[in-house]
């Protein structure tokens, strides 16, 4: 059991500290929030799109897809969008909140914090596998989180569904998985001054990313919308990956694919879903605070799901 919890401390410590660094930074004012606006771009449109292409382009998608893999995570995020939308139901007492509920009870931080534990855990290998899971879940996520925050307003704010589809299909994430399938199908070799240029710049992603994410962690309005936000933190971080992970061991996926489904399930809520909240007219602050639970909170839940499926034998 020891030596279970080292292994988890060792995968999530690191993560979490530049995390925490993020937040120190930001209060010593060595960063400010220009500075994260113009980072969050930076890694949404530039270094994340690097990532993901340098990793499939060079990936055999032949032997590195799985279409049942691929199927079950539709199946479970349709599952943690249902129990979301159930909960919010009960549990809100407006349209604003119900949707900033339910997309923070689902949408959850893959990209960012999800790869950086795969890389903590396993080296850079399994970040192929992570990539093209996360490039066809990006869709329905995107189509989800717009349902959520539409729906349950009934205003007339709403999305028309040719300007969510042109979102979606110009999104830089998809973009760059689009552009790198080629290459890895027919095996393109890319020129290896673009491919160095290209790695050095995706290797700044995840340590960018996460002091991005310490450094919009806002610590004032906790105690606003508390009920709410433990409650979302309770469906994405213990809820919704153990129904997910008791599913998977059943259906007996192999140990990497184990590891991604536990932590795309697993990681915190989006940070995204704040900037579509606002951008929607639904509950910013109540987004904002999800967001801020469920990080802190993922760093307990994480490790200790670690340590369980550990010493199960799944991990």
């Amino acid at each position: 059991m020891i030596q279970n919890i080292i292994f988890a401390v060792n995968i999530v410590a690191p993560v979490f500290l530049i995390v925490a660094l993020g937040v120190w930074l930001k209060r010593r004012q060595l960063i400010d929030n220009h500075f994260l606006t113009l980072s969050s771009r930076l890694v949404f449109h530039v270094t994340l799109p690097a990532l993901l292409f340098i990793k499939i382009s060079v990936t055999d998608l032949h032997q590195v897809f799985n279409g049942r893999l691929v199927l079950f995570t539709y199946a479970a995020i349709l599952l943690a969008f249902a129990i979301a939308w159930l909960a919010g139901t009960l549990w809100a007492d407006n349209g604003r909140d119900r949707g900033a509920f339910i997309q923070g009870s689902f949408r959850g931080n893959f990209a960012i914090l999800g790869f950086a534990m795969i890389q903590s855990a396993f080296g850079p290998e399994p970040l192929a596998n992570a990539a093209v899971l996360l490039s066809f879940m990006m869709p329905p996520y995107n189509l989800l989180a717009v349902i959520a925050l539409t729906v349950t307003q009934r205003s007339e704010r709403k999305v028309t569904v040719g300007q969510t589809l042109r979102e979606i299909a110009t999104n830089p994430l998809i973009l760059a998985t689009a552009a790198a399938i080629p290459f890895s199908l027919f095996k393109i070799p890319l020129p290896r001054t673009i491919f160095a240029a290209a790695e050095q710049l995706s290797s700044i992603t995840l340590p960018m990313a996460l002091i991005g994410i310490g450094g919009s962690l806002t610590f004032s309005g906790i105690k606003q919308d508390f009920r709410l936000s433990v409650i979302a933190s309770f469906l994405k971080l213990i809820l919704t990956p153990t129904l997910v992970m008791l599913a998977a061991v059943h259906m007996g996926f192999s140990f990497y694919e184990r590891a991604s489904l536990f932590f795309f399930f697993a990681s915190p809520t989006a940070i995204a879903s704040y900037i579509m909240a606002e951008a929607m007219g639904s509950n910013g602050r109540l987004a904002g605070n999800i967001i801020l639970l469920s990080t802190l909170a993922s760093s307990i839940t994480i490790a200790l799901g670690i340590v369980l499926l550990k010493t199960w034998g799944y991990f």
